[in-house]
């Protein structure tokens, strides 16, 4: 028998060489390049469409421990992001050509994997099938799933930041340096506070694209820089431009982080946005240093669907109403490139449980995975928002504990758990 996996996204990826891991032979279904999103812009898997930052790998970050979790747990996708990481400070940054070309290349050379290009629009109820579509799902099989499920879907608006060329940066307005650290990771433009208040008078007064849904619903950790711009004065100084962590005082910071291996093109942090190309030339052109920036992307703005999974999932990932129908990565409501992987990741582990007959596994939920799981399978709110990993969402009994105990007590909790979830997975 054959399992089918809908979507070639992280999600999707991870869920097809996690089957085929398991002996198991898989369709992938990808529409690309027959059909592009709003915001895809090859025919790769895995393909990274917004930053190329995986975030943190501090462990005492949440993201940085999902990622330990998910590493420990043999996720596919993190061998990947780490063979073709990029300086970044703290945070996993990858090459994301070659990273999504290595992808590929995993899947189209494993005979296990049979790849089907095409625009899928329903799917039979009556066999096992991953659906990792992602949040730009399209229109008619996000209405098929509607139907058959019984479900809800929400949506939110995101937005992806510019890359520029480096050669037509002026790297003599620039600095190269991290914030907190002593590295070289990141590009960086000061900005006094004459050329700051010129960048906000016209940022907050420029063209945007109007998307065709008037209730703009934005997601708050991923925000339009422009919309933190209408907060106030000085709501960037306390967010993508903020000066604090370097020897020197600044009135603001612009950083660029680099996005390939050769270093040849840089992408602006913090900076998604919904202004129109002609405006983002012309206004993010005021940052010193990027006078006569070239760009190779510009930002833009598109529509992301996901799905009430505590109206539908159960805590395996599967929906309530067909076990075996699974569903993962963002479209299930979580938010971030590890918490997509690693819900494919767990997603893939269980389809091949099902078909093998063995108990499909349920994450501890004294794992930051496990935290997640419980919450966007089990939560109360009625629109909840996407859901990235944060300590937020582990178990209440932790919060007796000291704070900074805390998180060391959880962590420590988690390598336990996580290594017991490892040996049943690879029984």
């Amino acid at each position: 028998m054959i399992i089918n996996v809908i979507g070639g996204g992280l999600a999707g990826s991870e869920a097809a060489l996690q089957i085929a891991r398991q002996g198991i032979d898989v369709f992938l279904y990808e529409m690309r390049p027959e059909k592009l999103t709003e915001a895809h812009k090859t025919s790769l898997f895995a393909e990274l469409v917004c930053s190329n930052s995986l975030g943190s790998l501090d462990m005492k970050d949440a993201r940085g421990l999902l990622k330990e979790e998910a590493k420990n747990l043999g996720s596919l996708i993190l061998q990947v992001a780490f063979k073709y990481s990029l300086p970044g400070g703290k945070a996993l940054v990858v090459d994301r050509e070659k990273f999504s070309k290595e992808i590929t290349k995993l899947i189209e050379d494993n005979p296990r994997i049979k790849v089907k290009r095409g625009e899928v629009t329903n799917f039979p109820v009556d066999e096992i099938n991953v659906i990792t579509t992602g949040p730009l799902t399209s229109f008619d099989l996000l209405c098929n799933l509607k139907e058959k499920l019984g479900m809800t879907s929400l949506y939110f608006f995101d937005a992806i930041s510019p890359i520029v060329t480096k050669e037509s940066l002026d790297l003599s307005k620039m600095f190269y340096g991290a914030r907190y650290t002593e590295t070289n990771d990141y590009l960086n433009s000061p900005m006094t506070e004459e050329e700051y208040k010129t960048f906000y008078n016209a940022l907050i007064n420029a063209e945007k694209h109007t998307p065709h849904d008037f209730d703009k619903v934005f997601f708050e950790a991923c925000l339009p820089v422009e919309e933190i711009a209408k907060r106030g004065f000085d709501s960037m100084r306390f967010g993508p431009l903020t000066p604090v962590g370097f020897n020197k005082k600044y009135h603001a910071i612009v950083q660029l982080r680099r996005e390939n291996i050769e270093d040849t093109l840089y992408e602006l942090v913090g900076f998604q946005t919904s202004l129109t190309y002609a405006e983002q030339k012309k206004i993010f052109r005021l940052i010193p240093g990027l006078e006569n920036a070239d760009f190779e992307r510009f930002g833009s703005i598109h529509k992301n669907s996901y799905v009430k999974s505590n109206e539908i999932l159960l805590s395996t990932l599967q929906t309530k109403k067909f076990k075996n129908i699974f569903i993962a990565g963002q479209l299930c409501g979580v938010e971030g490139y590890t918490e997509s992987t690693v819900t494919g990741l767990i997603a893939g582990v269980n389809a091949a449980r099902l078909l093998k007959g063995k108990e499909l596994v349920s994450v501890p939920q004294d794992t930051m995975l496990g935290s997640l799981i419980k919450f966007i399978t089990q939560n109360q709110l009625q629109n909840p928002q996407p859901m990235r990993a944060n300590f937020g969402l582990i178990p209440q009994e932790y919060f007796s504990i000291n704070k900074i105990k805390r998180k060391e007590v959880f962590i420590e909790k988690s390598k336990a758990e996580i290594e017991k979830l490892k040996e049943i997975i690879n029984e």
